[in-house]
């Protein structure tokens, strides 16, 4: 897949671990109301997983002016709180790849893409255990993560 869009929102997380899975939740919420919450055609959502920072930040497009990532970060708020991070607050190394290169990397790499993360204070982090399903608290900042998705590829 190419991501031809100009702007893209990427969840990113594995659903196995706990709140972890918030990013991909997120895209699966945007994409079942599209037809009543249609995003512009300049949009494409994509749930990313964990391959974000191999397989999408790291093989730039061109036609890219926005990314929106949706994922969970420690920032020290409450569990279920939505903050807007800029790439330069993501802690190094947050990210991984299956080769171990960080995101901070690619990202930076895209100088002329504007960079928005959507981050949610996660509850629970499951790793390196399986368990499936968001926490109430991180599943109840859904709606508020994704009215900031619409804000932003709206701006």
């Amino acid at each position: 897949m190419a991501y031809d869009a100009e702007i893209l929102v990427v969840g990113c997380g594995n659903v196995l671990f706990k709140d972890d899975g918030f990013g991909p939740a997120t895209i699966d919420e945007i994409e079942k109301h599209l037809d009543e919450r249609p995003l512009p055609s300049n949009v494409m959502t994509i749930d990313a997983g964990t391959s974000a920072p191999h397989y999408i930040f790291s093989l730039p497009n061109p036609l890219w002016k926005k990314i929106v990532i949706l994922d969970i970060a420690d920032f020290g708020g409450k569990p279920g709180d939505i903050k807007i991070l800029s790439k330069d607050e993501v802690p190094q190394g947050k990210y991984q790849d299956p080769h171990s290169v960080s995101v901070a990397d690619p990202l930076d790499e895209l100088e002329e893409v504007e960079i928005v993360i959507i981050a949610c204070q996660p509850e629970k982090v499951s790793s390196p255990f399986v368990e499936y399903g968001l926490n109430d608290s991180v599943s109840a900042a859904i709606p508020k993560a994704i009215d900031i998705v619409y804000e932003e590829v709206n701006k």
